[in-house]
């Protein structure tokens, strides 16, 4: 990894703090388990597959924990992305990318940067790789981590194909969702964050 590549990554940095810190709290013996990162780039869907199936089987392992990074939308025209779903628009391919001057209130921005993200949300709860994958096409949502994303999911589809889990488990229930600020015009940006876990 090159250094200016490494400089940029801040996923892996950000939590590793707080896994050391709830590690430390629930090893009495002081002997937490070995962390290995995994840091994923830019990739395509055959190769999120491909490293899917490579962990696999370290998912089906009840003694291993997956922890994946990601903020959802990046939202504004810093992130070069102001995509926008009008109210009568019910297919997701078909919104509008805003100028600053604009200001739509059916609904407002920040109400359908909701929606965007809610498409994410629930291609991710589909269990189907190839789900997410097509909302993120059909909305070009920012979610910043979309390849480790897919990669776990690639990972949980293959466990199911082999008959290694049960094809009712390993499905992601969001918790959370929040966004940083609330944006109403094409001048403003925020970027959404969402929390989820699956069992398996």
């Amino acid at each position: 990894m090159s250094s200016s590549t490494d400089s940029a990554e801040h996923s892996l940095e950000m939590h590793l703090p707080y896994i050391y810190h709830i590690c430390r709290n629930s090893y009495a013996q002081g002997n937490p388990p070995p962390l290995v990162p995994i840091l994923v780039g830019s990739t395509s869907a055959t190769t999120e597959k491909a490293f899917g199936a490579l962990l696999a089987p370290y998912l089906a392992d009840p003694t291993n924990v997956f922890i994946i990074s990601s903020d959802f939308c990046h939202w504004g025209a810093r992130f070069e992305y102001t995509y926008y779903l009008p109210s009568s628009t019910q297919n997701p391919a078909k919104g509008v990318s805003l100028r600053k001057r604009d200001e739509p209130d059916d609904p407002p921005v920040n109400e359908s940067i909701a929606r965007i993200d809610k498409l994410a949300i629930e291609g991710i709860e589909s269990g189907q790789h190839e789900t997410f994958l097509a909302t993120l096409r059909a909305t070009g949502n920012t979610v910043c981590g979309r390849h480790p994303i897919g990669v776990i999911m690639a990972a949980i589809e293959a466990l199911k194909k082999d008959g290694g889990l049960d094809q009712q488990k390993g499905f992601f229930k969001f918790v959370r969702y929040e966004r940083s600020s609330e944006v109403y015009d094409g001048s403003d940006s925020s970027v959404s964050y969402a929390s989820a876990f699956a069992v398996l």
